[in-house]
C-alpha cells in the first residue's frame, strides 16, 4: 500500500514526524508531502492567485510552498503521478479538530481533497490544552493509531466519505475506549479576540478559542474528547441538506421545476 502523509502544520512540524512513524508501521512505500510553512485555519483553500514552489528534501519527501490541498494536488497530479497513492494521512495535527473546527481546519481539508480525488483519506488530530496543559501527549496518538488504520482500512468506506479521528488529552493508559461519534457544535461565546498594542502603538488582534469545557450531547466528537475517548467521525463530503431542498421545492412551486424546451415552428 503507497501512503501519502501531509499535514497543516508544516513539513517541521513535530505531529507529521509522529503520523509519518504510525504509517510506516502500515506499509514501507510512505510518502511525505507537506506545506513549507504552518497552513492552520487554511481551510480547503487553493493557491489560484500563486505559483506553487516545491522543495525537494529526499526521495520520499517533498516540502510545497502552499496549503494542505495544494500539497495532495500536486503529490496525486505530479510527484506522485506515475503512481497515486492508495491511502492519504492528514494530521497529527497538534490540537483537536471536532465540531466547528472542521469547516476551518487544513488537515481536515488536506483529507477532503483526497476524497476527491477519489483515494481514501483519513485526518488525524491530538487534543491538548484543556486544564491549561500545554503538552501535546503525541504518545497517545502513536500508540492507538495504527491498529485503528489498519481496522478502517480493513472495513472501508464510500467514496464521500472521509473520516475524521480525534485523540484525547491524555496519556494512552487513560484513554476510556474509542466511539464512532457524530460532529458536535461549538460553543460560539468561547470565540475571542484579543486586541493587543505593536510598537508604534497600532493596534492588532489574535483570534483564538477559550480553552474551556462545555457540555455537548452524548454521541458527539466533543463529548468523546472531553471523556478521554478516541473519536471517530465520518464526514460526508456532499453538503446538500436534503430536508431543507424538498421543503423548499414545494415553497418555490412552478419555479423551482424545470422548463419544458420550445417546440421550434
Amino acid at each position: 500500500m503507497r501512503i501519502l502523509v501531509t499535514n497543516d502544520d508544516g513539513i517541521h512540524a513535530p505531529g507529521l514526524k509522529v503520523l509519518e512513524r504510525i504509517a510506516r508501521k502500515l506499509s514501507s512505500d510512505v510518502w511525505v508531502i507537506a506545506p513549507e510553512d504552518e497552513q492552520s485555519g487554511s481551510a480547503h483553500s487553493l493557491s489560484l492567485a500563486n505559483p506553487l514552489r516545491v522543495r525537494k528534501l529526499s526521495t520520499y519527501k517533498y516540502a510545497v510552498k502552499g496549503t494542505p490541498s495544494d500539497c495532495v494536488l500536486m503529490a496525486v497530479r505530479h510527484i506522485m503521478r506515475d503512481r497515486q497513492p492508495d491511502l492519504v494521512l492528514s494530521g497529527v495535527n497538534r490540537g483537536q479538530n471536532i465540531a466547528d473546527d472542521v469547516t476551518y481546519s487544513g488537515t481536515i481539508a488536506a483529507a477532503m481533497e483526497g476524497t476527491q480525488l477519489g483515494i481514501p483519506s483519513i485526518a488525524l488530530s491530538q487534543a491538548f490544552g484543556f486544564g491549561g496543559n500545554t503538552n501535546v501527549k503525541w504518545a497517545t496518538a502513536e500508540h492507538f493509531a495504527p491498529d485503528i488504520l489498519k481496522r478502517l482500512v480493513a472495513a472501508g468506506w464510500p467514496e464521500e466519505v472521509l473520516i475524521n479521528i480525534n485523540f484525547p488529552d491524555v496519556v494512552p493508559a487513560s484513554v476510556t475506549g474509542i466511539e464512532v461519534t457524530r460532529q458536535g457544535k461549538r460553543d460560539q461565546s468561547l470565540v475571542r479576540v484579543e486586541e493587543r498594542i505593536d510598537a508604534r502603538n497600532n493596534p492588532y488582534y489574535w483570534l483564538g478559542f477559550e480553552r474551556i469545557l462545555s457540555n455537548p450531547p452524548q454521541g458527539t466528537d466533543l463529548r468523546a474528547i472531553y471523556e478521554g475517548r478516541i473519536s471517530v467521525t465520518p464526514l460526508h463530503m456532499d453538503l446538500t441538506h436534503t430536508r431543507t431542498s424538498k421543503a423548499l421545492g414545494e415553497a418555490l412551486g412552478t419555479l423551482a421545476r424545470p422548463r419544458k424546451p420550445r417546440k421550434k415552428g
